[in-house]
């Protein structure tokens, strides 16, 4: 690190009032240095972001802040699960580094309306944002910003009972959060998977919704018995939370695919019910979700990313992890932000453990994605 980078703010509470922790927060950010704020906060406190973002505007000076609910946060150091926490992270950026946004269907086209010059400037603005799952439009509205601003979208689905598990600038709706032109400030950022594809890719030949009939012409249950194997398929009852439907992208070159649960499977007429609608044509694989292969992407991600970053000092950086992810799969001392920091060194960080993970256009499930800022 040299003297003429400054790394990015950052701070974190484990009190139980959602005050005292907004006010412990303030006060381990200092007086940074203008830019906008990232607050990330437990299921807990969703119902009082709002006023914790007042108290971190006055104690901090900072007035632009983008908030989200989740169940737990992540820091440098730490992975806090279920339990009453707030971090935060202050981009030290000049005011015309970012944009915030907010709304629903409409607030991709309302962004690009009032600042149509800065994205074309920004040239594909990375957009860290945050959806409410729970919303009928939440999967509309993020074709729609990415739509209206080339973007590339990382961030997550909230995790929340309230009304309002997130904002952006003080307004809300089913997404909001803050863009950042990379012309401003550099960014990096990468997907792990959770899960490793087993055998290869199948043909839809025949479906119903979310029912897989037929998969390269035969029964779509034969299909999953031979790629799950003899073992597996002796007793179904034991796939539930190890196997899963993927679906790959299309024209994706780095074997993308976004993974969907498994929620039924019929023996007598031998189909299969998926957590997604397909057609006939679509591509759909099986894959297995345990550590040891999460382990490995994990270090894959982080590899990349440090061969992308070369010797260029951190800022900071966003994680967002699924909720199934983090002490669910690993475990010390192989955690997420063990591999990170071991691969990466030790930088800022702040992040959540989400419903859903968003990765350029995508919303994911049981994948980690990693934000750097250069």
């Amino acid at each position: 690190m040299t003297d003429k980078v400054r790394r990015f703010p950052t701070a974190t509470s484990l009190d139980n009032g959602w005050r005292a922790a907004a006010i412990a927060v303030a006060d381990g950010l200092g007086q940074p240095q203008g830019g906008v704020g990232i607050l990330y906060a437990a299921e807990s406190f969703s119902e009082h972001l709002g006023g914790m973002v007042e108290i971190l505007q006055d104690r901090t000076g900072i007035s632009d802040w983008a908030v989200a609910a989740g169940y737990g946060v992540i820091t440098t150091e730490a992975e806090h699960f279920g339990v009453s926490s707030a971090t935060a992270m202050v981009l030290e950026i000049p005011e015309d580094g970012y944009r915030l946004f907010a709304g629903d269907t409409e607030a991709g086209r309302d962004l690009e309306s009032a600042h149509r010059n800065w994205i074309t400037d920004a040239t594909m603005p990375v957009a860290i944002t945050h959806v409410d799952p729970r919303h009928p439009d939440a999967a509309q509205s993020l074709s729609e910003l990415v739509e209206h601003t080339a973007g590339f979208l990382v961030g997550g689905l909230t995790a929340a009972a309230g009304d309002h598990p997130h904002s952006a600038g003080g307004r809300t709706g089913c997404l909001s959060g803050v863009a950042v032109s990379p012309t401003i400030v550099e960014v990096a950022t990468a997907l792990s998977q959770g899960c490793t594809p087993l055998g290869k890719a199948h043909t839809v030949t025949s479906a119903r919704d979310n029912i897989l009939i037929e998969l390269d012409g035969q029964p779509a249950l034969d299909v999953f018995k031979a790629d799950i194997g003899e073992d597996l398929s002796n007793d179904l009852r034991r796939v539930g939370g190890l196997i899963f439907a993927a679906l790959p992208v299309t024209g994706s070159d780095t074997a993308d695919y976004t993974v969907r649960n498994l929620i039924g499977i019929d023996p007598d007429h031998k189909v299969i019910a998926i957590a997604e609608s397909v057609s006939e044509g679509n591509p759909v694989l099986f894959c297995r979700r345990d550590r040891a292969t999460a382990v490995t992407d994990m270090r894959r991600m982080t590899a990349d990313l440090k061969r992308r970053v070369a010797a260029r000092p951190i800022r900071g950086g966003l994680y967002i992890s699924c909720a199934g992810r983090g002490p669910n799969q690993f475990a010390e001392p192989e955690r997420e932000i063990d591999i990170i920091r071991e691969t990466l060194g030790t930088f800022p960080m702040a992040g959540f453990f989400a419903n859903g993970e968003i990765s350029r256009d995508r919303i994911y499930a049981y994948t980690g994605v990693l934000t750097l800022f250069l």
